[in-house]
């Protein structure tokens, strides 16, 4: 599995968020390319330790179980439901959204694994930092795909 802290995977994902455009089309899902923006760095907020969303009760119940969902080789769900407070349903600047998230990413490989979070993840409960790592490559490769890059 492709991890966020490996210099090379860090750079694909920022080349591959550099092939968007704001007329840029979803292949599933709601959110427009901006939203799909501000959704990941709203993420990053959570992995970086920047936002707390606390855990829901089917998280608690679950969460430990399909936790490898988050970090393994197969591809996320199309059309999997989301943490309700990083769902973006407001309109968002592209340009703004693109450089945002592109920093926060950058910052969290540079912070390393040792600055991971160490508060649960909302859903899948406490995460390794390397858990972390290859989740937080998945989920940005899941959208770029939605994206078509």
């Amino acid at each position: 599995m492709k991890n966020i802290f490996n210099q090379l995977h860090l750079e694909e994902i920022l080349n591959r968020i550099d092939k968007l455009s704001p007329n840029s089309k979803y292949q599933w899902g709601k959110m427009d390319v901006a939203q799909m923006l501000a959704h990941c760095s709203s993420f990053q907020d959570i992995a970086m330790g920047y936002s707390f969303p606390e855990r829901g009760w089917l998280g608690i119940l679950i969460g430990n179980f399909v936790k490898p969902i988050f970090y393994n080789d197969k591809p996320l769900a199309k059309n999997m439901s989301t943490i309700p407070t990083i769902l973006i349903v407001d309109e968002k600047e592209f340009e703004t959204e693109k450089e945002k998230l592109k920093q926060k990413i950058i910052t969290f490989q540079n912070n390393g694994p040792e600055k991971c979070t160490t508060h649960p993840h909302p859903f899948f409960g406490k995460l390794t930092s390397a858990q972390w790592g290859k989740g937080i490559y998945k989920h940005l490769d899941h959208h770029l795909k939605q994206f078509g890059v």
